[in-house]
């Protein structure tokens, strides 16, 4: 599938979406949000230290210190076995929750509204979900990271600096399809099969999209231009996606760039070496690609904006 036909299957969902109900309310409240009272206490600091004074990047770092010792914890967003929700837990968190919860409460710190769960449910499906919209159908959810990174570059939220930074390079030759192939994993595709046909032709628009990435080898020389709170996608060598991990980054008193995730090794959520230490001490890992949030201010909601960035983005 080239990337015209990936486009056009974007916008039919988003038009096919746009006639169906989008919300935080296809499930209770008691399966979509766990850890409320960590929740509370961190936004309750972040409040009390105006945390919102500070730029998104550095507000992003912060609250991601904030969850430093909670424990890893996988498969949290398979929540029930038909319908899909925003949800957040703050009591566990796996690679992906703890990057995408850590931004969405640093957003809500710009909103004028107090921070309240709903508040964060609602930015979780703003990132989450393609066009920000969840319906309450499992392929609304954007599954693959190179995926998000343009769905969200095209919507105001991050920018995809990974190109612009020095020795980048275009990935060539990678399919994403570890969904259909480990769908016995997938809570929704193990109980859904006729939802396993619909992920594989996501996966081969996915496969499609031009991907740029950092090599390992030449991370160390770009450390320096890397940003407290940008997110850092490991690129795998392997087939099934493009990314194995993601964290966020986060410097230290000397100004080093760490790297700040929710581990599988280590059972929580840590900060490891420099980024560039990290990657060279698994042979698996192939390099870097990076997304740096924006303030909410630079978030676009015109549909006809975000089509035609999708349209750039995917024809680079």
């Amino acid at each position: 599938m080239n990337r015209r036909q990936w486009l056009a299957c974007s916008l039919a969902a988003l038009t096919t979406s746009r006639h169906a109900t989008a919300g935080i309310d296809h499930l209770p409240r008691a399966v979509t949000f766990k850890g409320s009272d960590r929740y509370a206490a961190i936004m309750a600091r972040a409040v009390r230290e105006n945390w919102a004074s500070l730029p998104i990047g550095p507000r992003i770092s912060r609250i991601g210190r904030a969850f430093l010792g909670i424990p890893y914890l996988g498969y949290t967003l398979e929540i029930d076995d038909r319908i899909e929700c925003p949800s957040v837990n703050c009591s566990g968190l796996d690679c992906w929750t703890f990057f995408e919860t850590v931004l969405g409460m640093a957003r809500q710190l710009e909103r004028p509204a107090p921070p309240t769960p709903d508040g964060l449910l609602r930015e979780i499906q703003w990132t989450r979900y393609r066009a920000g919209r969840c319906t309450g159908n499992y392929l609304d959810r954007i599954h693959y990271l190179n995926e998000w990174f343009i769905d969200n570059e095209a919507r105001g939220n991050v920018k995809d600096i990974t190109r612009l930074l020095p020795g980048a390079q275009r990935l060539t030759g990678r399919e994403s399809r570890e969904m259909t192939v480990l769908w016995k994993t997938y809570r929704y595709l193990r109980n859904n099969p006729e939802l396993r046909p619909k992920m594989a032709a996501i996966e081969a628009e996915v496969s499609a999209l031009p991907v740029w990435f950092i090599p390992k080898s030449k991370v160390a020389a770009i450390e320096p231009k890397l940003a407290d709170g940008d997110i850092a996608g490991i690129v795998t060598r392997d087939q099934g996606g493009v990314c194995s991990h993601v964290g966020l980054i986060t410097r230290d008193d000397k100004g080093r760039a760490l790297f700040m995730h929710a581990s599988r090794n280590f059972k929580k959520v840590t900060i490891e070496n420099t980024i560039s230490t990290y990657l060279n001490t698994y042979n698996s890992h192939a390099g870097l690609i990076i997304a740096r949030p924006l303030p909410v201010k630079s978030e676009i909601t015109s549909t006809a904006a975000y089509q035609r960035n999708l349209k750039a983005l995917t024809s680079a």
